[in-house]
Formats: C-alpha cells, sequence, structure tokens
C-alpha cells in the first residue's frame, strides 16, 4: 500500500473508489503481497525445499486458500471444517497435517478416509483412539506426536504455545512413552515428531532453544523420523518499531539442525503468508468529544476484527485521504458494538478527521475474518481481492435474511 496523489491505494486501485462501489466495511487483500510472502518464504529456507503447510485457521476464505495451493502450499488444518475446505480449494491430500488438542472420533475417521500425510496427535489417549479406528478400518495411518518442548516465545500470553503450562503437546517423559506405545502397534506408523511454541514471533533465540530441545531428544531416542514439523509462528511488522523476524538467522539454525538429523521439515506458516496482505476499510459514523478525548466511532467492529479486543493487539490505522493538519486531541477508534472493548486503537497524533472519512486498519489478513462473528447480528463484511487494477469479489457481504 502507498498513497497516491494522498489517495491510499493497494496496487493500482485507490481505497475510495472502493468504498464509493462495495461500500463499508470491507476486507481487501494484495495478491502480489501474497505471492511476494510465499515467493520470499520458499527461497529462505531453499536449502532443505521444506514441506510449507500453510495454516488455515489465519484465514479460512476458500478463494484466498485457492491461490495459495496454486502457489505450491499445502494445509495445516486443526477441524474437520478446515480439512474440508483445504481438500475443496483442491489441496493435495499429500501435503495436509490435522493438528490439535482435542480432535473426535468423527474427525479422525474422517481425516483417516481421505488419506492425509499426518495426524499430529497430542496425547497418548488420541493415538489410542487413531489405532483403535485405523484398525477398524484395517488401515495403518502415518501420524506425528506434538511435543511440548517447554520454550517461551516471547510472546503474548494468549499466543503463547510451547510452555509446559499450556495445554499443548506432551511432554518428554509421555513423548517416550509414546513411542514405545507405536513400535508395538501394528495401526498406527509414528513419522512426525513436531512442535509449534507460539505465534507472532520476532526473535529467533525461543526457536533456536526449540531446536536444541528436539534435537537433544533426536539423539536420545532410538527411533528414527521421517519428518520434524518445526509449525509456524513466524511474526510480521504490525508497527513501524517492531523489528522483522531474520530467516536468514533461522534458516541457518534448522541447516546445524539437518546436519545431525537426516529428516524432511515440515512448516505450517498462517501470519507470515497472509497477514500483512489485507486491509479493513470502515467510514467514521460519529466523532463525539468527551473532552479529554474524542472518539471516532466507525461503521467497524470487534465482531469484523476481534484481535484487539481479544488480547490488545494494535494495528496500524491509517487515513485513507492524507492531509497536513493534525489534531490537537487524542482520538480513539472504537466501534458502535455495546461491549467497552469494542476499541482498536488509541493515538495521540493523527490527522484531523470528519465524519464519513475513511480509514484503513491495517495487517488484518490473519485472524480478521477467521475470528469475525455475527454478535449484535451484525453482517459480516464483504471481502475483496485485488490484483493489479482488478477487483475480485471473493465473499460476498452478508445480507440480514441470511443470519435471522
Amino acid at each position: 500500500m502507498k498513497y497516491i496523489n494522498k489517495k491510499l491505494t493497494i496496487e493500482k486501485v485507490n481505497f475510495q473508489k472502493i468504498a464509493n462501489k462495495f461500500g463499508t466495511p470491507f476486507y481487501s487483500y494484495s495478491y502480489s503481497k501474497l505471492k511476494e510472502n510465499i515467493t520470499n518464504f520458499k527461497s529462505s529456507f531453499k536449502t532443505f525445499s521444506p514441506l510449507i503447510c500453510f495454516a488455515i485457521k489465519s484465514n479460512t476464505n476458500i478463494n484466498l486458500i485457492r491461490e495459495i495451493r496454486k502457489l505450491g502450499l499445502g494445509a495445516d488444518v486443526v477441524s474437520i471444517g478446515e480439512l474440508m475446505l483445504a481438500l475443496k480449494a483442491g489441496i493435495n491430500p499429500k501435503k495436509i497435517v490435522f493438528s490439535g488438542v482435542g480432535k473426535t472420533s468423527t474427525e479422525i475417521s474422517f481425516a483417516i478416509e481421505k488419506k492425509i500425510l499426518l495426524i499430529n496427535a497430542e496425547s497418548l489417549s488420541e493415538i489410542k483412539e487413531i489405532n483403535r479406528i485405523a484398525k477398524s478400518k484395517n488401515r495403518t495411518i502415518k501420524i506425528g506426536v506434538r511435543l511440548n518442548p517447554n520454550t517461551d516465545a516471547k510472546t503474548l500470553n494468549q499466543i503463547s504455545t510451547g510452555k509446559k503450562e499450556n495445554k499443548f503437546g506432551v511432554n518428554k517423559n509421555t513423548f517416550y512413552q509414546i513411542v514405545n506405545y507405536c513400535k508395538n502397534s501394528k495401526n498406527v506408523d509414528l513419522k512426525c515428531l513436531s512442535v509449534h511454541i507460539g505465534s507472532q514471533i520476532l526473535d529467533n533465540k525461543p526457536y533456536e532453544k526449540m531446536l536444541r530441545t528436539v534435537s537433544k531428544i533426536l539423539s536420545e531416542i532410538n527411533y528414527e523420523f521421517e519428518f520434524v514439523d518445526l509449525g509456524g509462528g513466524m511474526g510480521i511488522k504490525y508497527s513501524n518499531s517492531s523489528k522483522k523476524l531474520n530467516y536468514k538467522k533461522y534458516n541457518s539454525s534448522i541447516c546445524k539442525f539437518l546436519d545431525k538429523h537426516k529428516v524432511k521439515i515440515i512448516f505450517e506458516p498462517g501470519r507470515s503468508i497472509i497477514g500483512d496482505t489485507g486491509t479493513l476499510v470502515t467510514k467514521v459514523i460519529y466523532i463525539k468529544d468527551s473532552g479529554r478525548k474524542k472518539f471516532i466511532i466507525l461503521d467497524a467492529a470487534m465482531n469484523d476484527l476481534m484481535r484487539p479486543a481479544l488480547y490488545g493487539a494494535l494495528h496500524k490505522t491509517l487515513p485513507v485521504t492524507k492531509s497536513n493538519l493534525m489534531t490537537k486531541k487524542t482520538y480513539e477508534f472504537v466501534g458502535p458494538i455495546c461491549e467497552s472493548t469494542d476499541k482498536f486503537i488509541t493515538l495521540k497524533r493523527f490527522q484531523k478527521l470528519k465524519e464519513k472519512d475513511l480509514i484503513a486498519i491495517c495487517d488484518v489478513g490473519a485472524y480478521g475474518m477467521s475470528l469475525s462473528s455475527n454478535y449484535n447480528l451484525r453482517p459480516r463484511p464483504v471481502e475483496l481481492l485485488v490484483k493489479g487494477s482488478k477487483i475480485k469479489v471473493i465473499r460476498k457481504r452478508q445480507k440480514y435474511k441470511d443470519i435471522i
């Protein structure tokens, strides 16, 4: 995105023109940014050519998943719905891994029928259930086991998944127990050691610690794995002041790991692929002066973008039409929902706004629409894919008759 003649533009189209045609709020995605992210990710790790499985939970738009599939990625799914979506988008089952702590018998059975690459299990009970279902179908199923490496990802507590107090994965002792169980089973074939320590990680040190932990376990155990699934969690720059994860350093750490262990690497990136492709454009309905600050009341709300309300996430916020007049009061950007947490950001410096002005909330491609809801019976916004000067509707705006 950039300003052209003071109008904020995505690829070759300015947001004002998009709003005039489609109304607000709307989500837009840049195809060129999506392609660039995937190309950069592949290039950063080309020394060992990992299997890259896009984390469907970060964005569930089937049209975007189809574009991601065309660019060579597989899928990481965490529910039967996501698995159905990935298959409908045309993703090869042999490039799909099924993660998650609470897969039901129905979900396991469906995954087995679809012959996906791996079911990544997270407890001995789950593996016993996979074994039971596989036995009833007279099948041998390839599985992974998610290890909890007790590694602090130095990220938000709400999106940390690799510490011992988190619900994810199994500890070292249980992991050894599971390996022995699988050695004696004819219906589960343990192929993968899986780890995922959290999301929005910007520092390489947690990954380095995780790799040391995994390396130590692989050296100690008398078992050969075909895959090591390193999960995802690579962060993006939500503000100009935040740093970017150094892929070069991470690649170097993995190459050292692969010198010792001859395995195929799997990645499960979501945010790093789709996060900075998306923008939520919204209109100022009212401006309310409370004395100390002004509330900028928008037509987008926490049901459209949940991240700020859910865990205090901050998104860069820009005016669609630029001016040099600055406000003297603090602006608090809020939605119309009847919750005090329905706010996006508070800024002391921003250009002067008036009612009906447009605002762009940036970097919402991941966990924007996928976390959206119909709270307060609000219809979900339209989603648009912008490719050069072309705009494609990839999900229609919901109508009230759809939800009432």
